[in-house]
């Protein structure tokens, strides 16, 4: 087999972890929903949690899945 190796010390994975680059999207990656960017419908449910958490925490004296005798 031909081919090359490329090899990387730990420290400078950790340090490429926390680079702005690598936190940056590339420019010309196309829209793919649920894929590069979330899913419509992943939208709606985000949506609904916070609507539900925000409502929760409106009623503080309840506990979600707590029943009282």
């Amino acid at each position: 087999l031909a081919g090359t190796r490329i090899i990387c010390d730990r420290k400078f994975l950790l340090e490429c972890k926390s680079s702005p680059v690598a936190r940056t999207p590339p420019c010309c990656l196309p829209q793919t929903p649920g894929v590069t960017s979330l899913a419509q419908s992943s939208l709606v449910k985000l949506e609904e949690l916070k609507e539900q958490n925000e409502s929760e925490e409106a009623m503080p004296g309840e506990q979600p899945g707590h029943v009282t005798p």
